[in-house]
């Protein structure tokens, strides 16, 4: 008799513990509030995310450390919202939305259209609109706001972001960057278009088209993949 009552109650355990891996695992990003401290496939899929959509926090290891923490407060910054470092519903939400855009299929060649509408705008330096002409790093920041994907103002913090490409496996819509000083340090990007061409608000041309020859190779420091 005890021994039925144990195989029952070992049965009844088992039920429950598989009950709540199933729970667990369809689990989504938003169901629990996520701060420095957390861990597991929540924080994993958070930080999956955020390394997609531009804001590097490094490996996603399921660990919400400081620098998980720094990219949410990018994140957040970038997009308006309260610069607390806790992922809520607000955060959850903002982060999933321009996730799915970036998984949209088609939206290297919105970006590329977008940028060509623009050409012949004049340069002004730290200039951000069609308005009032574009600086290299305004540019590019104002043709992907126009396709509902947000990356820093200036050229050295857009170079932080995504991630790395090799010169020979660009694609449309990578951001490609120079350093016109020659040390390494950008100071200037643009938009790679394909066949070798990238376009850019040039301080002599505006917004223009260029092929990365020999001058823009010997400057050349990186490209970004963000899409």
């Amino acid at each position: 008799m005890d021994e039925l009552k144990n195989k029952l109650i070992l049965a009844l355990l088992l039920m429950f513990m598989t009950l709540m891996f199933a729970t667990s695992a369809q689990a989504s990003l938003g169901d629990v509030l996520l701060k420095l401290g957390s861990r597991g496939p929540d924080v994993v899929e958070l930080q999956t995310k955020l390394n997609y959509v531009g804001f590097n926090v490094g490996k996603a290891d399921g660990i919400y450390g400081t620098m998980t923490e720094q990219g949410v407060k990018s994140f957040q910054k970038a997009n308006g919202l309260t610069q607390d470092g806790i992922v809520g519903a607000m955060t959850t939400k903002s982060l999933n939305t321009i996730y799915l855009q970036r998984l949209s299929p088609g939206k290297a060649s919105d970006i590329i259209s977008t940028a060509k509408q623009y050409l012949g705008v004049k340069y002004q330096w730290g200039g951000s609109t069609p308005q009032t002409g574009f600086d290299c790093s305004g540019f590019v920041a104002y043709v992907f706001a126009q396709n509902g994907i947000s990356v820093p103002r200036v050229s050295r913090d857009q170079y932080k972001v995504g991630t790395y490409v090799a010169f020979e496996k660009l694609q449309p819509g990578d951001l490609v960057f120079f350093s016109f000083a020659g040390n390494g340090v950008v100071d200037h990007d643009g938009i790679y278009l394909g066949g070798g061409q990238f376009i850019n608000a040039s301080s002599s041309k505006g917004v223009t088209i260029y092929t990365i020859g020999p001058y823009w190779k010997s400057v050349y420091v990186g490209a970004r993949r963000v899409l």
